[in-house]
């Protein structure tokens, strides 16, 4: 049998990508980014430049479409295959990504009268400016001592699909009412390839509250909210929720002709990005977590057992893996923290040094810092740039650098930021465990541990653990080819479950990054400090970053 390829499509923060994989052996023949044309709409709507407030993340559905017309035509002739020879595609996304669409599955912000509307658009996974509704959620789903909310850890965030859909019903009713249904992106961009309307367990399970037994959330409940809501779930979130690997169609001849593909391809059901990582990695068995280390950061964890942990992001039976529990736990900024620090902090003598030097400035940073010793800098951060998501499950809380004085030098702050996400990572292993839910293995993925050796380190030394890398650079939308191939079979030289296609096709590097014990006993004093200000501003001994917020957003909406 000629040899068989899947593609991979893994949608980001700021850009897609598309892989394409030999199916026998996991190796990536080539691989095409494709920037979103319109980026991240966090101050202004495009065309009519209307302003957006704060906390907005918005995109554009037809930059996911361009991603499909570019990369994947791209990969084809790069790899030097022939189209006949794919057998499946698998879709990955970044998740709570929701978007309002018509009867017919258009977009409300592709249709006239609805380009100067905020809410016709894509709210973004971290769109944030839900936080009222998911307040609102949480106090009435705990009075009510609705059973869903110990499977998310006692409270459910802003960015999932119940507060973003009620937010819109709060401000922009009309827009509510036009939608037919809400969909995430993946589901979304899966129904542009085969004409399928399945939503995938995935992203229902962790960000709808869906459950393989009990559904959604009941009317009841929904009602209680608000009695428009009482419908939502029968409405405007049906559609058949299918397992991960399941063939959601095959591509249309349309589509299939545009994408230079055969029409019988077949398309597995979307997944979160960071969720398809994890058989990426080859992690199957119980006690494997896996770190997505990005813009932001997920913690995805195997698991036999069902236990309520406190600010997961949710548990769901068959939820990353078919036969265990998976278990997902976040920090929603990280590498997009230290991006912050460099574009809008760094002094301009460091970029002319880094100039210089013919390196990045993130490279000469890091260079620098790592000639410091842990505890060196006087320094110490909280990681909440962008909230905080696990174990807190707060987007108004915010970053804090203490420690400062007229002797701190940029590569200090700069190390501060990473110890600051690597204690956020430890507080959310170790929450996991005193729960009673094993973490032995840690596996690292994403653009970061490829990048920046440092953080690795310090991410062992803090976390007392050794860490394995995958080997691919491109992780997400490696297992998402996986689930291509499970979406085609056997019969089409694919596998029957994911677990057979992990073991056949993921890699991680033979090195590892083992803890430093001297460092690592530094950390353990320094993390303890972290803990006491991650109490003092997360767990109500101050309201400071809330009555911050607050006056922000008064002063942004005169």
């Amino acid at each position: 049998m000629e040899k068989r390829f899947a593609i991979g499509v893994d949608y980001g923060t700021e850009s897609g990508r598309a892989v394409i994989v030999d199916v026998e052996h996991g190796e990536e023949l080539a691989v095409h980014v494709t920037p979103y044309p319109h980026g991240v709409i966090d101050e202004v709507l495009p065309v009519t430049g209307r302003p957006l407030g704060p906390d907005w993340a918005l995109q554009h559905p037809d930059d996911y479409m361009e991603v499909l017309r570019r990369s994947i035509p791209e990969v084809i002739r790069l790899s030097g295959i022939r189209p006949e020879q794919v057998i499946g595609i698998g879709i990955d996304f970044t998740a709570c990504t929701m978007l309002p669409v018509n009867e017919s599955g258009v977009p409300l912000c592709m249709l006239d009268g609805y380009g100067d509307e905020p809410h016709a658009f894509v709210k973004l996974w971290k769109h944030h400016a839900a936080q009222e509704e998911a307040d609102r959620i949480n106090e009435r789903a705990a009075a009510r001592g609705e059973t869903f909310l110990a499977r998310y850890g006692g409270k459910t965030s802003s960015e999932w699909m119940l507060a973003k859909a009620w937010q819109i019903l709060d401000e922009a009713p009309a827009v509510y009412e036009a939608s037919d249904r809400f969909m995430e992106a993946a589901d979304w961009v899966v129904l542009q390839l085969t004409g399928s309307g399945l939503r995938n367990s995935c992203c229902a399970g962790y960000k709808s509250l869906w459950h393989k037994a009990d559904g959604y959330p009941s009317p009841e409940f929904l009602s209680a909210l608000d009695p428009r809501l009482a419908d939502l779930a029968e409405t405007k979130l049906r559609g058949a929720v299918a397992p991960l690997g399941t063939k959601a169609g095959t591509l249309l001849p349309e589509l299939a002709a545009q994408l230079g593909l055969p029409s019988g391809v077949a398309v597995a059901v979307g997944n979160i990005d960071a969720h398809a990582a994890v058989p990426g990695v080859g992690a199957t068995q119980p006690g494997q977590m896996v770190m997505a280390m990005g813009t932001s950061l997920c913690h995805m964890l195997l698991s036999d057992k069902e236990i309520h942990v406190e600010g997961i992001c949710g548990v769901v039976e068959d939820g990353i893996v078919p036969g265990l529990y998976g278990y997902e736990a976040g920090q929603p900024a990280v590498g997009d923290t230290f991006a912050w620090y460099v574009d809008e902090a760094v002094p301009e003598y460091i970029r002319q040094a880094a100039a210089e030097e013919g390196i990045s400035v993130h490279g000469l940073l890091e260079q620098r810092a790592s000639r410091l010793q842990p505890g060196e800098s006087g320094l110490l951060a909280l990681d909440w740039w962008n909230g905080n998501r696990s174990v807190l499950v707060d987007a108004d809380l915010s970053g804090v650098l203490i420690g400062m004085t007229l002797q701190t030098k940029p590569e200090e702050i700069y190390r501060a930021l990473l110890e600051a996400t690597a204690f956020g990572t430890r507080k959310i292993i170790d929450t996991f465990e005193a729960a009673g839910v094993q973490v032995s293995e840690l596996f690292a993925c994403g653009g970061l541990p490829q990048k920046n050796k440092l953080l690795m380190q310090i991410y062992a030394d803090i976390t007392g653990r050794e860490i394995k890398i995958a080997a691919s650079t491109q992780t997400p939308a490696l297992g998402a080819a996986m689930f291509g191939a499970v979406a085609a079979g056997p019969e089409q030289g694919g596998y029957s479950s994911i677990a057979e296609a992990a073991a056949k096709m993921a890699r991680v590097r033979e090195e590892t990054v083992k803890p430093n014990r001297e460092h690592a006993a530094v950390y353990e004093e320094l993390y303890r400090e972290y803990e006491r200000l991650h109490d003092l501003f997360g767990r109500g001994g101050s309201s400071v970053m809330r009555k911050l917020k607050a006056l922000k957003r008064s002063k942004t909406e005169i």
